[in-house]
């Protein structure tokens, strides 16, 4: 690209999408530049123009913004006649592939090692469906280290939080369609204070991705009237096992005091009782 285009790619990205719903004239005042800088741009990015862009740009709001309710609609129409459990195992599967095949070795190797430092407090929130990785994923983390903590979407419970959270602290935030603006709030928040953010979201990309260092799309879709969260799931396991092989001789410590603790408390049932 130009200087100039990628001025304007800029300026469209502060603002994405809704900087590509305008007209060509708009965008062009609004990043200023020329109406034939835009067209050009968009001729760059593989369309025959700026209004094949914008159909683009648009059929992508729509995915994002898609209910359960169609989805459900959209999945029903021209089902393979094979039973359920093949067509959900065959999407899951190749949701599994395509995600871990568009994964960056370097962000996803950087991000563990920010998780593993022993120097960074570590937060993890999500929405209404993905707050439970948030949970399962603080969960693990703490057996490794401490000075992990869950954020909880409600914006009450942030101020104490963000009170003691460093520049440097890590925020991991899990946003997929349709996006929340508590995430978003929260991740702003967290900026602002200094952490290093990473999102874990879906195709379609969460705005919360905009303001994070590294982030990861997962796939999302499968035959049903919601998304599948397997994926991310994954995601997450892996990063729990590259943080635990980071830091192992300081997590098998904790662990033997953990199960220690587990014992005198008999937390778990013995075999044969």
């Amino acid at each position: 690209m130009t200087r100039t285009e990628r001025h304007l790619a800029t300026q469209i990205l502060r603002n994405y999408p809704m900087s590509l719903l305008g007209s060509v004239s708009q965008l062009a005042k609004t990043a200023e530049v020329s109406a034939p800088t835009v067209v050009r741009l968009a001729q760059k990015l593989g369309y025959t123009g700026y209004q094949e862009l914008q159909t683009a740009v648009r059929a992508e709001l729509e995915a994002r913004l898609e209910s359960p309710l169609a989805k459900h609609d959209r999945w029903a129409d021209g089902v393979p006649d094979t039973h359920i459990l093949n067509r959900f195992a065959d999407a899951v599967l190749g949701n599994l592939q395509r995600t871990l095949a568009q994964i960056d070795h370097a962000d996803f190797d950087a991000t563990a090692r920010l998780l593993a430092d022993p120097d960074r407090r570590v937060y993890a929130t999500g929405g209404r469906i993905t707050l439970s990785i948030a949970e399962y994923f603080v969960t693990q983390m703490k057996v490794m280290r401490p000075n992990v903590e869950l954020l909880m979407p409600v914006s009450n419970s942030w101020p104490p939080a963000l009170l003691e959270m460093q520049p440097g602290d890590v925020v991991l935030a899990f946003d997929i369609r349709r996006y929340e603006n508590n995430v978003l709030q929260l991740v702003e928040l967290a900026r602002e204070q200094g952490a290093e953010v990473v999102v874990i979201t879906d195709p379609w990309v969460s705005p919360a991705a905009a303001l994070a260092k590294y982030k990861f799309s997962a796939q999302i879709e499968v035959p049903s009237a919601w998304d599948s969260t397997v994926a991310l799931t994954v995601l997450v396991e892996t990063l729990l096992a590259s943080v635990q092989s980071l830091s192992w001789d300081d997590t098998a410590a904790r662990m033997r005091r953990l199960e220690d603790l587990y014992a005198k408390a008999r937390f778990f049932r013995g075999r044969g009782k």
